[in-house]
């Protein structure tokens, strides 16, 4: 259960991180080729950071939990 949540909560968080990143690079890029510019509310990234933390642990949580209290060998088995 810890490792699937450990997972779940870094690739949410890098998943949020790129997010960001790819946001004020797209914010940027347009205000260098329109001269539009929009201003970045640090709130905005916030709420959109911790709602894509609580998505990303939510999902991983769960299946995790359900996945913790069977036998290893019928979590991993496929049919």
């Amino acid at each position: 259960l810890t490792q699937f949540l450990i997972e779940a909560i870094a690739l949410s968080a890098a998943g949020g991180v790129l997010g960001i990143g790819l946001g004020v690079l797209g914010n940027f890029l347009i205000y260098r080729t329109t001269g539009f510019f929009v201003p970045t509310s640090y709130t905005s990234v916030a709420i959109g950071f911790g709602f894509s933390a609580m998505i990303g642990i939510g999902f991983g949580y769960f299946p995790a939990r359900k996945a913790a209290k069977l036998n290893p060998i019928d979590a991993l088995h496929y049919e």
